[in-house]
Order: C-alpha cells, then sequence, then structure tokens
C-alpha cells in the first residue's frame, strides 16, 4: 500500500462523495500527453490495427462516411507489448499519480483491469448516457474509471457529459441509443431531479468517476479538432467477482490478482454484456 494522506484535498473528496466525479487538473504534463498522442496517432496510421482496433476496415466492416471506421477506438492497449502503444499504456495505467485518487475512492487497494483509447475525430458520433458496471458487473460495489483528456474537451468536440448524483442509483437496465448520434447501442435515461452537465477539460486533465456514475458524451460537431482520451477501469482488490471477459487484473505494484472470481451471469438485466463503451 502507497501513503495517499495529503495528496488529495478534502475539497475533491466532498466532491466525489457528492457528486461522484472529481476532475484532477493538469495530473499529466504537457510532454506526456504528446507522448501518449503520438504513440496512437502513429499506430493509427494507416488505420485499423488488426485484433487492437474494435472496429473498421480490419474488424466490423470499412464506411468511408464514418469518421469511426478510420479511428475506432482500441481496445486494450497495454495488453499488445509488442506494439509502440503497448508499454506507454500500460506505463500509465499503473502510474502512481492516479493511485491516490483511486486509492480514496474505491476505499481499497485498486486493481487495474482495462485500457482503451479513443481517437473522437471532427464529425464522429458520441456515446449515448450509460453505466460502467452494467458492463464489468463489479460485486460487490462498483468499478471505477480514469479518462485521460489527451485534447481540450468541450462541447464542441464531443466532450463527456455527467449526471451528478446518479452514482447513488443502481444500475438501470438500458433502452436503445440513436444511433445516428451514439455509435454504441445503450441509452440510460437521466433519473428524475437530476441532469447531465458537460464536463470541460484540458489536456493533462484527468476525470475519475463512479463506475454507477451516468456519463456519455456528444457527437464531435467541430471542423479540425479531435477528442482522444485514454481511458483505465479499476476495481477494488477485495471484489468477489467481476466479468470474464476482463482478464488484466493488476496491483500498482504490477503484481496479478487472482483473487477475484469470474462471474459469467448476465448482469442485472439478465443480458451477457460485451465490454463498455464511452
Amino acid at each position: 500500500m502507497l501513503e495517499t494522506e495529503g495528496l488529495l484535498t478534502q475539497e475533491q473528496i466532498e466532491q466525489f462523495e457528492r457528486d461522484g466525479f472529481v476532475v484532477a487538473r493538469q495530473l499529466f504534463a504537457p510532454y506526456e500527453v504528446a507522448e501518449i498522442r503520438d504513440a496512437f496517432m502513429a499506430q493509427n496510421v494507416d488505420g485499423p490495427v488488426p485484433n487492437l482496433s474494435e472496429t473498421g476496415r480490419n474488424g466490423k466492416g470499412y464506411d468511408s462516411s464514418d469518421p469511426l471506421s478510420f479511428y475506432p477506438r482500441m481496445m486494450n492497449p497495454h495488453a499488445y507489448p509488442d506494439l509502440a502503444v503497448g508499454p506507454v499504456t500500460l506505463r500509465y495505467m499503473l502510474d502512481q499519480r492516479l493511485y491516490p485518487f483511486l486509492r480514496q475512492f474505491v476505499e481499497d487497494e485498486p486493481v487495474a483491469v482495462q485500457s482503451m483509447f479513443y481517437f473522437k475525430p471532427p464529425k464522429a458520433r458520441g456515446q449515448e448516457l450509460h453505466q460502467d458496471n452494467y458492463y464489468l458487473r463489479v460485486k460487490p460495489g462498483t468499478c471505477m474509471a480514469a479518462w485521460v483528456a489527451i485534447d481540450d474537451v468541450d462541447a464542441e468536440n464531443g466532450g463527456m457529459r455527467v449526471v451528478p448524483g446518479s452514482q447513488n442509483m443502481d444500475i438501470a437496465c438500458p433502452e436503445k441509443a440513436d444511433l445516428r448520434v451514439s455509435f454504441s447501442g445503450d441509452y440510460v435515461r437521466v433519473p428524475e431531479g437530476l441532469q447531465a452537465v458537460h464536463c470541460d477539460m484540458k489536456a493533462g486533465d484527468v476525470l475519475f468517476f463512479n463506475g454507477s456514475l451516468i456519463h456519455g458524451s456528444t457527437p464531435n460537431t467541430s471542423s479540425d479538432r479531435f477528442r482522444r482520451s485514454l481511458i483505465f477501469h479499476y476495481v477494488p482488490e477485495q471484489s468477489d467477482a467481476m466479468s470474464s471477459g476482463y482478464r488484466t487484473r493488476l496491483t500498482f505494484a504490477g503484481q496479478p490478482v487472482t483473487t477475484i472470481a469470474d462471474t459469467t451471469d448476465g448482469g442485472p438485466c439478465g443480458v451477457l454484456q460485451a465490454l463498455p463503451l464511452h
């Protein structure tokens, strides 16, 4: 266990408890953001990468009218040590600057289970509101996300929306999303009395949020701005079980965790779910 006392402000702790999310401003330096951005742009220079990229010319079909066909998200890049993005992703996934926030918010030792990279080029669709633990199915409790902004993020280029207070809600069974504006098919309505708000960020900021928080993103309506992000998911070390689809389970010391059982049940809605979307 690493020392965390004094590394978070009381205001950050109180905001997370109240709203279910908090932004750590400028946690990563400009040169680190550039390292991440350049590595992924170079990896995708010729389009989707077999196995690593989820969709596109090497995945579910290429559509020249869809910006996401050339720039699909990359799933678990940390698990590809032979690719340039692999070691970079793993290093930041276990970066010690993330640890005190995760340790505080999960109230346990955090275990890294997933990484993703999103390019979200100009005119790309967004992603409708959803909850991460609908997919990870951590029991008991929930998962935690660390969402690293690689570009400045606002409503124009498809920034994140969060629903403060929704982390206290049960996991909802999603409706079908409008695929004209969302690349994913799930949609969770904003509960009565709450509202979705935009979460503007600068490159190098990190958004930490509870796995039950309803969140999503808008389409990128800009003409020339990417909205790239590097995303990590973590679970408490004392979790009893989680989805069997998440094979990586590492402590911040890089040690594998073997005590979390796999669950193959269908989750709260009775249907076996795929990996989470952002």
